[in-house]
């Protein structure tokens, strides 16, 4: 079965899919997937009813089509996970019409939240980003707050922290952070939210910890 949670309506997503979450059976198999560990074989060994599980398994993706090469691919395998008997949950930013058509034609259960355009205003997530690493508590704690205020989606605001931290890796720039520092963050940051929403965590509680604590 497949499940969809997408669209700029942040606060109202976030809300309903951590419903949707809180229903799933404590004994359930959970299994998150976003671009950084993105496993095809597995994905294959889950959808085809592989009897390595015992049980029903959910597997959970997270802003997974924001990379070409891995939209394609989950694309064309959509019909598979339709039919398999595990559930596959997909939390998305906006989609374009093609990807949520996708959803419907395989009877996929799509649950889209847009804002009204008179209250969406634009917000430049590279505010966050750019205090964050240059160490400004004080400016990332009041960027981020103003961006959930706006119901920027904090997928946004990871990859661009997480875009920042790799970019400074690449370049040797350690004059913030050191290597390591980079190195750690960059490896928290991967698996922070869906980590939190797996152990039923506030995902924006734990973001909102993560940027002041590495600061």
């Amino acid at each position: 079965m497949l499940y969809l949670f997408s669209g700029d309506d942040t606060k109202s997503k976030i809300a309903n899919y951590e419903k949707f979450l809180r229903s799933i059976p404590k004994s359930t198999e959970i299994f998150s997937f976003s671009k950084n560990n993105f496993d095809r074989i597995q994905l294959e060994s889950l959808y085809s009813g592989s009897s390595l599980f015992s049980s029903l398994a959910v597997i959970i993706f997270e802003n997974i089509f924001d990379h070409e090469e891995t939209r394609d691919f989950l694309l064309n395998k959509l019909k598979f996970m339709g039919e398999s008997s595990n559930s596959f949950i997909f939390l998305e930013s906006k989609l374009n019409k093609s990807i949520v058509d996708a959803f419907k034609k395989l009877k996929g259960e799509t649950n889209i939240f847009e804002l009204p355009k008179e209250k969406k205003e634009k917000y430049d997530n590279w505010l966050v980003a750019n205090a964050f690493m240059n160490k400004d508590k004080l400016n990332t704690w009041i960027h981020f707050r103003r961006a959930m205020d706006l119901g920027v989606g904090m997928e946004e605001i990871v990859g661009v922290i997480f875009w920042k931290l790799k970019d400074s890796l690449l370049r040797e720039n350690f004059n913030k952070f050191s290597e390591q520092q980079l190195k750690d963050l960059i490896t928290k940051l991967s698996y922070l939210l869906p980590e939190a929403r797996k152990e039923g965590k506030d995902a924006e509680s734990v973001f909102e910890q993560f940027l002041l604590e590495a600061l």
